[in-house]
């Protein structure tokens, strides 16, 4: 399975140089002019880490990482940016960026600072993991064991998983999980149907082993 990189960059062509590249070195990669645009693939992909520009339009982007990683996504972020003073490299770490280029930059020393930095999250991932009955939900690589068997999530189905498992006995109902999961992203039918997705593939007899349906309420984790 490919890393996916998604790259989010103002700059036309730059962020199409930057495509054609990386996808030559063998990386599937997902190109963003909008920061807007770039939130909604975290949702459905399982992206291994980002390039960020800072000097977007609507959105400066060490602003947009500080929200992801409120949001819970841990992939590495790379500053790629022109924004190169002292306090500007030191507010891009602040922000939640694994690592800072300036621009003009050498791809070269781009692309051995990406295999670098999945090598690190990789490493990582294996020991961020949370157990629940048969289940084991590894949170930064979206891998879920069941019954033997490993299960590969989008971010969205390990987000709403993690909110289940913080909640274990808990009802929740679907504006609760809509406000937690999706924001201001999120229509209230965006509840029902992810939360089935992931039910198929958690509970394909629909046995409701894990996620119970309380009608007129929500749903509870058990």
């Amino acid at each position: 399975m490919k890393d996916l990189i998604v790259v989010l960059e103002d700059e036309e062509d730059l962020l199409e140089l930057l495509e054609y590249r990386l996808q030559a070195e063998g990386f599937e990669v997902i190109g963003c002019l909008k920061s807007l645009s770039a939130q909604k693939i975290l949702l459905e992909e399982n992206v291994s880490l980002m390039l960020v520009d800072r000097n977007l339009k609507g959105e400066e982007g060490s602003d947009f990482v500080k929200k992801i990683r409120k949001d819970g996504y841990w992939f590495p972020v790379i500053y790629l940016t022109a924004k190169d003073s002292q306090k500007d490299k030191i507010s891009g770490f602040e922000s939640g960026g694994d690592d800072y280029i300036t621009k003009p930059f050498c791809f070269d020393e781009l692309l051995a600072r990406i295999k670098s930095a999945l090598r690190r999250y990789k490493g990582l991932s294996e020991n961020q993991i949370c157990k629940h009955k048969d289940l084991t939900l590894y949170p930064k690589t979206h891998l879920l064991e069941l019954d033997g068997d490993k299960i590969s999530l989008t971010p969205l189905e390990t987000k709403i998983l993690l909110t289940f498992l913080k909640n274990i006995g808990v009802v929740l109902d679907r504006e609760s999980l809509l406000d937690e999961i999706w924001g201001r992203f999120g229509e209230l039918k965006s509840v029902n149907v992810a939360i089935k997705r992931l039910r198929k593939k958690i509970d394909p007899l629909d046995e409701e082993r894990y996620i119970k349906t309380i009608r007129g309420e929500g749903y509870i984790f058990v």
